[in-house]
């Protein structure tokens, strides 16, 4: 249901800056919007509209376009009545709903769009004097540049002005509509027919309605004007839609009287029929005059009223953000005025606009389309800040949308997609520069949603298909521990979750200091090119802080399955940490603890010794953690090696052959190395054959209840000590590793 807002209760002034001496809705909305509606089209091409569809098809072909328009004027006033719209129009609305980037991406190519229309617009007024004085033929390029100053020279001098020049520029449109109301036929009825029905075979419905559609795109002359009016929340949607409505009336009337009046033959070859047809011929050419100028103005006015919303929200550079300052009681954007003066006067000295000008109608297009979208998302997300008085269902403006994109195919597939190019261009041009906005956008509530959705859909059962590794990395502070996030990073490849967690003395942070140090510590490791989550938590001891965080930390079954930590060797602390490592591991999640040789580090990131111990458990994990690692980007194309020791060379032969048809089953480039120990000590063979290596992954065995776990893992340390840099990977006992590795359903 639809509420239209016609008597609304006082309310408080919500923005300073409106001024009673403001435009008024007919003024600064209706006149400009309806002007350009009753356009050069109406003029020139309806008579063909109707000689190729006849009057049924014209009534359906405005009944359709005038859908679409009235959809997007029904989204445009739920955001004008939720929020003050100021200068920019259309692209302030798209900004603070979708996003400064979206904002830019449409408002910079409507910018030229609307001054490069000044130009058509001049031009076509200055082609249809020439034809009407033929004196004048060969100064059509001087009468053209000399209308465009003076169209410019009214916007520079006052916007009310300029707008009380409209006043009689619609005079003159009406008084040629009444002229041809009240014309004469100019064929006999015998020659008219049945054609005027349906009309005769010519060029296709889609077609003939890809021509006229330009017809009823004129809305945006009265949003651009937003930053003049009065009030504009109440103006734009009242303006918008009258203008709609009147120019529908108009266009469903006009059929009758170009089908009942003049034959087929007229119609098709006569673009001036209406002149033929009407009361006092001359007023019809007052109308397409006053159609063309009208338009020259609208844009006139508009054009550098969205530069200056775009310079004033730093979208342009920073050499021209003088463009966004304002002149005069009303904020008038002279600089601006000036500049889109000289984009109008480039382009009328070019003269040919044609094959630009399907271009430009997709950038209205797609600004509609825009719109259309901002308003559905809103009202679908029902945000408690989106409360509109003028209410309208997301799904109409959906399909307001949905038809702005149609309608793109049906004019010019190609410039439909030379403008998608050129507006993602620039979006990706905006998002590279990271700009702030000083407001907030509908962006954050869509994300919301969707992982509302995906959480809620997600189930508690573990997906070996689906398996990545979730890691809570327990990195303290990560400036000083920077190789356990990089670690992290290179096992999710931006795909998974990581969650930098750092556990502080209890009492040595509130919680707003706490918030206030995760967005410091989220902006240092986003700066390194690292997409993670921050958790801050304060406890008695470290140990006990990452215990809390695994028990509490997560949403629903979103939780971290894997915990980093790196190693201690403080003997002091070795019991606590030790049981810390058995509660993490009886929590269900799979540990590993990186020990980093702090001479080598990384090295070169070209081997990865895996010491294996079976396919299950242990065995399965460390393998897909070296997999990870060599398909991401700085560890690209390392080496695995799959190593087993073995005693004796007749144990060595079947192994190799089960161990090399392992490494072939898995698919991982994986080579396999068996060892014969000849009575040597594991660590003895451990250390001569991973001296060379990059990392090296070694197997934890499982914390037993009576187990001195602290013990044995003093053991493992010494193993370890003079190795490259190395992983101690524990795998959680409850899921099976081994099938993500061979891909069981």
């Amino acid at each position: 249901m639809v509420r239209f807002p016609w008597r609304r209760p006082p309310q408080p002034d919500p923005n300073p800056s409106e001024s009673p001496s403001g435009l008024g809705t007919f003024g600064g909305v209706f006149t400009p919007s309806i002007l350009t509606i009753l356009g050069v089209i109406m003029y020139l091409r309806f008579g063909w509209v109707v000689a190729n569809v006849g009057w049924g098809g014209s009534l359906a072909i405005v009944t359709l376009s005038t859908s679409i328009t009235f959809l997007t004027g029904l989204s445009i006033s739920a955001i004008a009545t939720d929020r003050v719209v100021r200068v920019g129009g259309a692209y302030y609305m798209i900004s603070r709903s979708l996003g400064i980037e979206t904002g830019g991406a449409v408002g910079i190519p409507l910018y030229f769009a609307q001054a490069l229309s000044v130009a058509l617009y001049t031009l076509g007024f200055a082609e249809s004097l020439s034809n009407s004085f033929p004196a004048l033929s060969n100064t059509q390029t001087l009468v053209a540049l000399i209308t465009t100053i003076a169209v410019a020279a009214l916007a520079v001098k006052s916007a009310n002005l300029a707008i009380r020049a409209q006043y009689f520029i619609m005079a003159a449109i009406v008084l040629s509509l009444l002229s041809f109301a009240f014309g004469h036929p100019i064929t006999a009825e015998s020659d008219i027919g049945a054609w005027n029905v349906s009309g005769r075979v010519g060029e296709p419905f889609w077609v003939v309605f890809a021509v006229f559609f330009p017809a009823v795109t004129g809305i945006m002359s009265g949003v651009n004007m937003s930053g003049d009016l009065r009030d504009p929340s109440k103006s734009i949607p009242i303006g918008t839609l009258s203008a709609i409505g009147v120019g529908y009336l108009i266009y469903m009337v006009l059929p009758v009287f170009l089908a009942t009046r003049a034959d087929f033959t007229a119609l098709t070859e006569n673009p001036l029929v209406m002149r033929d047809i009407a009361l006092w011929g001359d007023a019809i050419l007052l109308g397409v005059w006053g159609a063309t100028l009208s338009s020259a103005l609208g844009s006139i006015l508009g054009a550098p009223r969205v530069l200056q919303a775009l310079a004033r929200d730093g979208v342009l550079p920073r050499s021209l953000r003088w463009l966004g300052q304002g002149h005069g009681p009303d904020d008038e954007p002279r600089y601006g005025t000036f500049v889109t003066l000289g984009v109008a006067v480039a382009a009328v000295c070019v003269g040919d606009l044609n094959l630009i000008a399907p271009v430009l109608t997709m950038f209205f297009l797609s600004t509609y389309m825009v719109l259309n979208v901002a308003a559905a998302v809103e009202g679908f997300l029902q945000s408690p800040s989106f409360r509109p008085t003028f209410r309208v269902p997301w799904f109409l403006s959906l399909v307001g949308a949905l038809g702005c994109l149609s309608v793109m195919v049906l004019i010019n597939a190609v410039a439909a997609v030379v403008a998608a190019i050129l507006v993602a261009g620039i979006y990706v041009w905006l998002e590279r520069r990271e700009l702030q906005s000083a407001w907030g956008d509908v962006r954050r509530g869509l994300w919301v949603e969707l992982a509302r959705l995906a959480i809620l859909n997600l189930g508690d059962t573990p997906d070996t298909k689906n398996w990545r590794p979730n890691i809570l990395v327990l990195s303290g502070a990560p400036m000083r521990r920077w190789p356990l996030i990089e670690l992290a990073a290179a096992f999710t490849h931006n795909r998974g979750l990581i969650t930098v967690a750092s556990v502080l003395p209890s009492g040595s942070r509130d919680l707003a200091q706490q918030a206030s140090l995760e967005s410091k510590i989220r902006e240092y490791v986003a700066k390194r090119g690292v997409q993670a989550l921050v958790r801050i938590v304060t406890a008695p001891d470290p140990f006990v802080g990452a215990e809390r965080l695994v028990e509490a930390y997560g949403l629903g079954p979103l939780v971290p399955n894997t915990v980093l930590l790196g190693d201690s060797e403080r003997e002091d602390l070795r019991r606590d940490y030790c049981k810390s490592i058995a509660t993490l591991h009886r929590s269900r999640r799979s540990v590993i603890v990186f020990r980093e040789n702090p001479e080598l580090g990384f090295r070169n990131r070209r081997r990865i010794d895996v010491w294996w111990g079976g396919l299950q458990s242990n065995g399965g994990l460390m393998l897909l953690l070296a997999y990870l690692l060599r398909t991401s980007d700085r560890w690209r194309g390392a080496t695995i090696y799959l190593k087993l020791v073995v005693p004796n060379e007749t144990a060595a032969q079947a192994a190799r052959a089960n161990l090399e048809n392992l490494a072939q089953q898995l698919r991982m480039g994986a080579l396999s190395q068996v060892l014969v120990s000849d009575g040597r000590p594991f660590p003895e063979i451990l250390r001569e054959s991973s001296r060379a290596a990059d990392l090296v992954c070694l197997g934890m065995a499982q914390p037993r209840e009576g187990q001195d776990f602290s013990e044995y893992y003093s053991r493992l340390q010494g193993m370890a000590s003079g190795l490259p840099t190395t992983l101690f990977v524990l795998a959680a006992s409850d899921f099976a590793f081994e099938e993500v590795l061979q891909g069981k359903e």
